[in-house]
């Protein structure tokens, strides 16, 4: 698989990346670990050299999970590099407590040195704060990631789902790049095409990590597992043509709505979340795929609600 950069780092990536959620299901190590050590063995073998982590994943038992296959398994962490993210405190979490965001300077130290326990490293390669906190205050967030990178906690760091002027209300206070912004990119979802997110992304030389990029399953196998925001999605116009560009050249259905992503200027890297081992093999083709113009426009006319202006 074709290999990148994130932003203007050092930190190296695939042209895809392997996302973790759904490596653990339950709070059962032992009933989850099997099937993840078999997504993420077959993800490098792939090609695959970025997996992406959140905090909140299973309350934290897919980190937990994939810290112990580092654990048994010497030498793997040598061969990707590993991001997570912090910033959304769940409903209960104390008791009573609503869900909420949270980028205070103690929450993220906390979250970043809970997720090195639970991967088991010394260091998280980007740690990316995970939706807007509507209290952020820029200057305390520099403060936490000062201390992180001094402490050699962190590499990078980025965000996921902000609108550009959030990231830019959040670099002024920065005393180096951001380096990625994870936002959902899809031929189902393309605000990020309409609000200036890939925009100011290219501007700035920062990494769209594109979460849900099959549109939840919906531009793959149908969708089984939407979130609330999908379920107005309608792919069947998109994805008429996505199976007629498919047959044309002789490739899965997934890989050309992968390879659409990959097209685009701004540099996209899809997050790929199954833990199939045949999907994530087939979904790594897209790498080598190069749509024309013609059919990357023939998509994009399909997915749009209304003719192009």
């Amino acid at each position: 698989m074709q290999q990148t950069f994130l932003g203007h780092s050092k930190v190296p990536s695939s042209r895809l990346a392997y996302g973790c959620w759904r490596i653990a299901t339950s709070s059962d190590l032992s009933q989850n670990y099997a099937v993840a050590k078999t997504a993420i063995f077959t993800a490098l073998d792939a090609g695959y050299t970025l997996f992406d982590h959140a905090d909140i994943y299973c309350n934290g038992v897919s980190e937990q999970i994939f810290g112990r296959i580092l654990q048994d398994n010497p030498g793997l962490r040598s061969r990707m590099s590993i991001a997570t993210k912090c910033g959304i405190r769940l409903k209960n979490q104390p008791h009573g407590a609503p869900a909420r965001y949270d980028f205070s300077k103690d929450h993220i130290i906390a979250q970043c040195e809970l997720s090195l326990r639970r991967l088991g490293i010394e260091t998280i390669d980007l740690l990316h704060l995970h939706r807007p906190d509507y209290l952020m205050d820029a200057s305390e967030v520099a403060e936490a990631f000062d201390q992180l990178r001094a402490e050699g906690k962190v590499r990078e760091f980025g965000v996921s789902n902000f609108r550009p002027s959030h990231v830019s209300l959040l670099q002024s206070a920065l005393s180096f790049p951001l380096v990625v912004n994870q936002v959902e990119i899809s031929l189902l979802q393309m605000k990020a095409l309409e609000d200036g997110t890939l925009d100011y992304c290219q501007e700035k030389k920062m990494t769209p990590l594109a979460w849900s990029p099959l549109g939840g399953g919906l531009l793959a196998d149908g969708g089984k597992d939407l979130l609330p925001g999908q379920m107005d999605y309608e792919p069947s116009f998109v994805v008429a043509i996505v199976d007629w560009i498919a047959k044309t050249r002789n490739v899965p259905k997934e890989v050309v709505s992968l390879a659409w992503l990959l097209k685009h200027p701004s540099g996209i890297i899809p997050i790929v979340g199954t833990t199939s081992p045949e999907r994530i093999r087939r979904m790594a083709e897209a790498s080598g795929v190069d749509l024309t113009r013609e059919e990357w426009y023939h998509l994009l006319t399909a997915a749009r609600p209304e003719p192009l202006p």
